[in-house]
């Protein structure tokens, strides 16, 4: 059954992302909400029940756009090894762009203390995922542990991702790379 897209739901979750990633969710109110999108309020509740669905849902929309974006420009790699440290100079091009703010995922996810609040659980599904993509890659790779590696791999990308933007060091992943270089180097 093909539905067709709502135009003015798109919209609203275009802004509510946009403004999240930019602000924050406490930050991102109802009234910028409707200002910055011009969207009327009374439509906006047509679509979501309060802010926290909005919020959800766009982080939904981010996550989808994000994973998409992330693994077509990593796949571009021609071996497994090479979409693995492709993945890290993607996220070097990710905090050069305009208006890079670290990750979405994080910085909400440390908004919310409640560790079931929808929130929460959609940033812990995006980190699976990316774990999960992750751990692809390196069951391609000579090694009897692919989960293991994997996961010191997932540390390697949230670690840069978090020194890129805290510590303003859009190099973080030129770092990450290199030290992902000499894991996979031990596997020969």
């Amino acid at each position: 059954m093909n539905k067709i897209p709502d135009t003015t739901r798109d919209k609203i979750l275009n802004t509510a992302e946009q403004l999240i990633y930019q602000n924050g969710i406490h930050a991102t109110g109802m009234d910028l909400l409707v200002k910055t999108s011009g969207v009327a309020r009374k439509s906006i509740y047509r679509h979501f029940a309060n802010k926290e669905d909005v919020a959800a849902a766009a982080l939904t929309v981010r996550d989808e756009k994000w994973m998409h974006w992330f693994r077509t420009e990593s796949d571009k790699g021609e071996t497994p090894e090479d979409r693995i440290l492709t993945m890290f100079t993607v996220l070097g091009r990710w905090f050069e762009s305009d208006g890079f703010r670290g990750c979405a995922f994080i910085n909400t996810a440390a908004e919310v203390g409640n560790p079931d609040d929808p929130v929460r659980q959609i940033a812990k599904r995006h980190k699976q995922k990316l774990l999960d993509y992750t751990l692809e890659l390196t069951e391609q790779l000579p090694t009897a542990q692919p989960a293991a590696l994997a996961r010191q791999l997932l540390i390697l990308m949230e670690g840069a991702i978090t020194t890129a933007y805290v510590m303003g060091d859009r190099h973080a992943a030129d770092s990450a790379r290199e030290v992902a270089r000499l894991l996979l180097a031990h596997l020969s």
